[in-house]
């Protein structure tokens, strides 16, 4: 009797049979191996009628139980739960998405440079915080970047194929038509500050209409920096704007107006020039308002960053700050604590505006009506060593 042991490689999950030569008397040729053409068996995936038998309740009782939904009593969900966990048993979410309506996802959708968005802290931290707050809602975050035609309808063809429930929108310029867009598709928005135009539908009531937003109190900030100045004793007060075609931007421009005339100061067009709300723009601008203007004793900048910009461009003009130039900014970003010297700014709530913006979204997104869609939060003037 010849034995024979193969050495032939057989693939992953296959059925090997050994000693069949043993027990053929096979020659020497044969290569001692069957291989079976079925796979092993695999046990079957539980199923919620598995979970419901198992708990002993019916299908509903469990799918109710597992969802969260009310009037299902506690010793009911606790059996469920257990018998879930004892299982295995894992929910079919494209199911449930098809069965619900939605997808449990939500997209922060931001209108910005790459420039921009990889530099301000403050896309950071609203990113941050939108995940924070989604997650503890089981909802996945979609970021999304929406800089031009092409992208904003891959997005708005994105959301309307059901593949989202809701859009945050952050650093919108004036007249993007996107939020309506969205809106027609079904869609519930939320902004960032008021830069939209909402549009009419039928449909329309309440606050699933659009325009619903969470902003900062922009104008009263720059406001409240603007008149720090002023009680300095400062009189020849320039601003680096922001965007006009950008909420934030024309608002703080107009809380720098605000002040000038409550001090019977006069905002004179040469006393402004316009950023983007970068570090380079601001340096830029304070260059060109130091040569129209020798005599400038203050600064406000609409951003941190472009205060930033200022304090670089007034050292290399050899001005000192606050004792020839004292500047102000908004945001308080992490940087303005390590400036030099450390930056007297408006802090503006960045996590609270993430926060809310988020919740009446899921709001919209249930169906509640009784949700607050348009809020305006207040700010704080931090005070440090620049003026």
């Amino acid at each position: 009797m010849y034995r024979y042991r193969s050495r032939r490689t057989v693939p992953p999950g296959r059925q090997v049979v050994r000693g069949v030569a043993e027990a053929s008397g096979a020659s020497p040729g044969s290569t001692g191996v069957a291989v079976g053409v079925g796979q092993p068996s695999r046990p079957a995936r539980p199923t919620l009628e598995m979970v419901a038998a198992a708990a002993g309740v019916s299908r509903g009782t469990a799918s109710r139980a597992l969802n969260g939904e009310p009037n299902v009593s506690s010793r009911a969900v606790d059996a469920v739960i257990r018998a879930a966990a004892e299982l295995g048993y894992r929910p079919n979410l494209t199911a449930r998405s098809l069965v619900l309506g939605r997808s449990d996802s939500v997209a922060l959708v931001i209108s910005e440079s790459d420039q921009r968005l990889f530099t301000d802290p403050f896309f950071a931290a609203m990113m941050r915080t939108v995940h924070r707050e989604l997650s503890a809602a089981s909802t996945q975050l979609v970021l999304a970047l929406a800089r031009g035609d092409r992208e904003r309808e891959q997005l708005v063809r994105f959301a309307a194929g059901r593949h989202l429930d809701g859009v945050l929108l952050i650093s919108l310029r004036d007249g993007d038509p996107m939020p309506a867009e969205l809106e027609r598709a079904g869609i519930p928005v939320v902004t960032a500050g008021r830069g939209t135009v909402p549009v009419e539908t039928e449909q329309s009531s309440g606050t699933n209409a659009p325009g619903c937003w969470v902003d900062v109190d922009n104008r009263g900030g720059a406001r409240a920096a603007v008149e720090h100045l002023t009680g300095l004793g400062r009189r020849e007060i320039v601003t680096i704007a922001g965007p006009q075609d950008m909420s934030p931007g024309r608002d703080r421009m107009l809380g720098w107006t605000d002040a000038l005339a409550a001090a019977g100061l006069p905002a004179r067009a040469t006393s402004v020039v316009f950023g983007d709300f970068t570090e380079v723009s601001g340096y830029i601008a304070m260059r060109d308002l130091l040569h129209r203007l020798p005599t400038i004793d203050a600064v406000f900048a609409a951003s941190d960053l472009m205060a930033l910009g200022a304090l670089r461009a007034l050292r290399m003009a050899g001005r000192r700050v606050p004792q020839d130039v004292a500047v102000v900014g908004f945001e308080d970003a992490p940087a303005a604590r390590l400036a030099d010297p450390p930056l007297t700014t408006v802090r503006q709530p960045v996590d609270e505006l993430g926060k809310l913006m988020v919740r009446i979204l899921l709001a919209r997104i249930r169906g509640e009506s009784t949700v607050d869609g348009q809020v305006v939060l207040s700010t704080e003037l931090v005070r440090r060593s620049s003026a």
